[in-house]
């Protein structure tokens, strides 16, 4: 791991993820083995969107991480800092509100939505903990937060073999299906330097979430975090 390619400014990062916006799916689909989209109904079940609610989904990407909420009926704001990853999500889905936002200034009024979620971007943010504020900024009194992020796998022998797979076959595989395969490295990097389930739990609680709770998927490779904007927040 290099410090130097983690150390992108934010304008670098949003580069990276406009060139990959064309084929980013695709690509997920292939790196994750599939899993991702079992991670993705994890999420949905977590945030449990209802009729009439409104949800804003943070790194929405292309908004496939958004079609969930807004399938259950809910008005469902899809966020990315990307101004290439929500071009191809507006080509795809024209009739979704795209908005383009910075996670740690976010252009939306106090308190205007029922849920907020993030999924696998918050590590992609160069201050986590004043995200993590501005979401609970924009999150109604009573509202959840529900943060789906890579973390450390549980089991040691198999946390060794998943780093090995990070840093060698990940960037092999994204180089074959990637319209970018070099953003890869910096993904695998960042993974292997985000903190595990615990340290994440405590910067929610930092931040002002209550009642912050966190279950591993598929083995700790990826952790889902929830937490509660209390009432008198």
């Amino acid at each position: 791991m290099t410090r130097a390619s983690l150390d992108k400014k934010p304008r670098e990062v949003a580069a990276m993820f406009d060139a990959v916006a064309a084929r980013y799916d695709l690509t997920n689909d292939v790196l994750a083995l599939g899993q991702n989209r079992r991670w993705r109904a994890a999420v949905a079940r977590a945030v449990a969107a209802r009729p009439g609610e409104r949800v804003l989904d943070l790194a929405a990407g292309t908004g496939t991480s958004a079609e969930p909420f807004a399938a259950a009926g809910a008005f469902t704001v899809p966020c990315d800092f990307s101004l290439g990853m929500l071009a191809e999500g507006k080509r795809r889905k024209p009739w979704m509100p795209f908005v383009a936002g910075d996670a740690t200034r976010l252009p939306f009024a106090d308190g205007v939505f029922d849920a907020v979620t993030i999924s696998f971007g918050l590590r992609n943010v160069q201050d986590t903990e004043g995200a993590l504020r501005e979401m609970l900024r924009v999150t109604a009194p009573g509202g959840r937060l529900v943060v789906c992020e890579f973390s450390h796998p549980t089991w040691a022998p198999f946390r060794t073999v998943y780093s090995e797979y990070l840093m060698r076959a990940l960037p092999a595989v994204a180089t074959r299906v990637s319209s970018s395969p070099d953003a890869y490295v910096y993904l695998a990097e960042s993974i292997r330097a985000w903190p595990d389930q615990a340290e994440l739990a405590r910067r929610l609680g930092s931040a002002g979430w209550r009642h912050v709770a966190w279950r591993t998927l598929s083995g700790g490779i990826v952790a889902l975090h929830r937490g509660v904007k209390s009432r008198d927040q």
